[in-house]
């Protein structure tokens, strides 16, 4: 581990290796439901603003871990940066989410499409610098993309969907077009998050927002495939130290065997696994992410730290024959309308419920 860092316990989590209290970040934890971010967006004027000027990136991605006790800082940025750079035109109108000016939905637009010059993510990448001297050795920087097929999901769709009726259709209709648009996020991806680790990412996070709307068969060739190829063109170390990789599938339950097969060293889960069945299912050494329902983080203080508790305890049930470590997380992202004092006990509970789990047996 990089011995200069003051608290390395998330990066040795992710490594199953020994550590003295379960470490704990949480997905979207730089975000609205934090006063000092809205009023970091406000002076960016958007969010675009926000998210390409990697001064305000520095600043939005310090307001958690300045505010909690949390092990790991998450580069903020948006998770459709490579698909903008391929020329599809991401914009964001206040109050309906991310939509593309020009979505690849026919054969055209499929053939056009390019792995991008990755000259045009520099703002992402001068951002992870940024943050790593902003940190100053506190805690490590976790860079992040979307998968192949999430990627691909906004990218035929528009914008977000509720039935993914666009994406679904192309992938029964017209399979070796969406295997193509595949094809070019995978290595973009992969270009991507290596150009991260480059810049000083401790770690790397992929995001298959959507894996889990797809049926199964589906699910195995265009998402995990594709999240497999990305994993295989990854940087596993960075100065000497191991980067480690985390991939997070939600709704990826009934398949946390095939994703522990991966070559990740973390398997995110949501709030519909359970996370000591969940341990002999993905495998010897991997680590588990997750899996607090956000909304959870709605009730009073002792249902959190009660909720808290039931997990750590799910994760430790014996019989246990892997060896496993766990990063404590929600199972999505944290909502906007949370009370920023609720995830104080949060990470304060994980800390210490999680240490007496962590006392090493004596000689």
């Amino acid at each position: 581990m990089p011995s200069s860092l003051q608290n390395d316990t998330f990066l040795r989590a992710c490594l199953s290796q020994p550590v003295p209290f379960t470490p704990v970040w949480l997905m979207r934890q730089a975000g609205r439901y934090l006063p000092e971010y809205r009023a970091t967006r406000a002076r960016a004027g958007s969010f675009m603003g926000l998210a390409t000027n990697p001064d305000f990136a520095t600043e939005v991605t310090l307001q958690p871990v300045d505010r909690y006790a949390l092990d790991a800082a998450i580069l903020f940025s948006d998770i459709l940066t490579v698909p903008d750079a391929m020329g599809l035109r991401l914009g964001f109108a206040e109050g309906e989410g991310p939509r593309f000016e020009r979505p690849v939905r026919d054969e055209a637009a499929v053939a056009k499409l390019a792995v991008p010059d990755m000259a045009k993510l520099r703002y992402v990448f001068d951002a992870v610098a940024s943050i790593r001297r902003a940190l100053a050795s506190r805690l490590p920087l976790i860079g992040f993309s979307g998968s192949p097929w999430t990627l691909a999901c906004y990218m035929v769709e528009g914008a977000g969907s509720d039935d993914y009726r666009l994406v679904k259709t192309m992938l029964y209709a017209r399979p070796d077009l969406l295997h193509r648009i595949l094809a070019v996020n995978a290595e973009a991806v992969a270009l991507y998050l290596n150009a991260q680790i480059d810049a000083g990412a401790q770690a790397v996070m992929i995001f298959d927002s959507w894996g889990g709307v797809l049926a199964d068969g589906a699910f195995q060739a265009f998402s995990l495939a594709y999240t497999e190829r990305v994993l295989r063109g990854l940087k596993r170390d960075a100065d000497g130290h191991r980067v480690p990789h985390i991939v997070f599938t939600k709704g990826g339950g009934p398949w946390l065997e095939a994703i522990g097969k991966l070559g990740a060293d973390v398997v995110g889960v949501d709030w519909t696994v359970n996370l000591g069945q969940a341990r002999p299912r993905v495998g010897d050494g991997i680590a588990l992410q997750g899996n607090l329902d956000p909304n959870v983080l709605f009730a009073g203080p002792a249902i959190i730290r009660g909720e808290v508790a039931a997990s750590l305890a799910s994760f430790h049930a014996a019989p246990l024959s892997t060896r496993n470590g766990h990063v404590f997380n929600l199972g999505h992202g944290i909502s906007q309308h949370t009370p920023p004092e609720h995830v104080s006990v949060l990470v304060d509970a994980v800390h210490e419920l999680s240490r007496p789990y962590h006392v090493l047996p004596q000689a």
